[in-house]
């Protein structure tokens, strides 16, 4: 039986229009397929996917919302498809998120992340009609001075590599429009709604991703391989992707219900007693999996990462009423569940995926 949950938030978003960027992407396609479960109306603008295994693909994507196929930096092209489709929500969710990739492209992952996130802001502001919009940054938005305390949203923000300084930059960037265009005393005038969410490190399947834990243990398990970590002691808040995106849509209600009290940043993260080594993910993976070797890869010179990060979820426990539902160990056999079904039955992925997203909301 389906509880309240799924029915609070379906009255919220059955018959919604939502424009959602990022929905080719890992999250982006989780909360595509969430938000088509809850019966609303997706328009989604991305990126194409990648290879025929992206989860886009794998729930059926381009039929169960208009696709399309764009860049941010187009800022025409965005404000004629937000423009033309009217939309109830706005999820802000298409992002370069790679920290290592961003050594190599840094240049356009600010281009990407704060570029685009202002021409999102920008296409939002050209809407006549009332729109709440969520934007996604990250956990890493916080200048990490890697001490035990978890990072609260009114911290300072910042960034050692590319992709959490642009992060941090496109927080700034939202945080001036909505002092200068979507301000909560001026709301009757422009009816917009501004809510930043803060999440990271995400887990789950159908993540294909380079360089991140979890795809790198799912493909070198597949194949009876050890996998390779870099950085074992690293202290990372993971969870499984479908906690933060269902946050983000308990954030859209609560927005859209009472615009002036919700128009601000919220982290989304597992309980601090969750907060585990890269190692103690692994071990959680192995013994999911039921077998499993690894080797610790110590490679001087590589990029900078940060050794320890941790959230203090308490804002949105208190003031959303959300709080995540699974611990570690969970997330992390529910993920490797995905990727076992993947290997042994890809048929039976899209069932199986729909199976998560019912199961969670139960």
């Amino acid at each position: 039986m389906v509880d309240s949950l799924y029915y609070r938030l379906k009255s919220i978003y059955q018959g919604k229009k939502v424009f959602l960027t990022g929905q080719t992407g890992f999250k982006g396609a989780w909360m595509l397929k969430v938000l088509t479960y809850l019966g609303a109306e997706v328009k989604g603008y991305a990126l194409a996917p990648q290879t025929k295994n992206d989860l886009f693909y794998l729930i059926d994507g381009e039929k169960i919302c208009n696709s399309v196929i764009a860049d941010l930096r187009d800022k025409k092209r965005l404000q004629k498809e937000l423009s033309l489709f009217q939309p109830d929500f706005v999820f802000h969710l298409a992002a370069q998120p790679l920290v290592r990739l961003s050594y190599q492209i840094p240049a356009e992952t600010f281009e990407v992340n704060v570029i685009g996130t202002a021409n999102v802001l920008d296409a939002v502001n050209l809407l006549e009609k009332p729109c709440s919009v969520i934007l996604i940054t990250t956990d890493k938005v916080y200048h990490n001075n890697e001490w035990i305390y978890p990072y609260r949203e009114n911290d300072r923000l910042g960034g050692y590599d590319p992709y959490s300084a642009s992060k941090a930059c496109a927080e700034l960037v939202i945080d001036s429009y909505r002092n200068s265009f979507f301000n909560v005393k001026t709301y009757n005038q422009h009816q917009k709604a501004i809510a930043v969410g803060r999440a990271g490190n995400v887990i789950g399947g159908g993540d294909w991703s380079k360089d991140r834990l979890i795809p790198d243990i799912a493909k070198a398990f597949a194949v009876e391989s050890p996998v390779t970590i870099r950085n074992p002691r690293s202290v990372r808040p993971w969870q499984h992707v479908l906690e933060p995106v269902v946050g983000y849509l308990i954030l859209g209600e609560n927005l859209y219900s009472n615009p002036l009290k919700f128009s601000s940043a919220y982290n989304f993260g597992p309980q601090l007693s969750d907060a585990l080594s890269v190692e103690e993910m692994l071990a959680l993976a192995i013994e999911s999996w039921g077998k499993g070797k690894y080797i610790v890869e110590e490679i001087k010179g590589q990029p900078h990462e940060a050794g320890l990060l941790k959230l203090d979820i308490s804002k949105a426990i208190d003031e959303l009423k959300w709080q995540p539902k699974m611990n570690a160990k969970l997330a992390v056999s529910m993920t490797m569940d995905w990727y076992r079904v993947f290997n042994d039955n890809r048929d039976g992925i899209l069932d199986f995926t729909t199976e998560q997203v019912k199961s969670f909301l139960s």
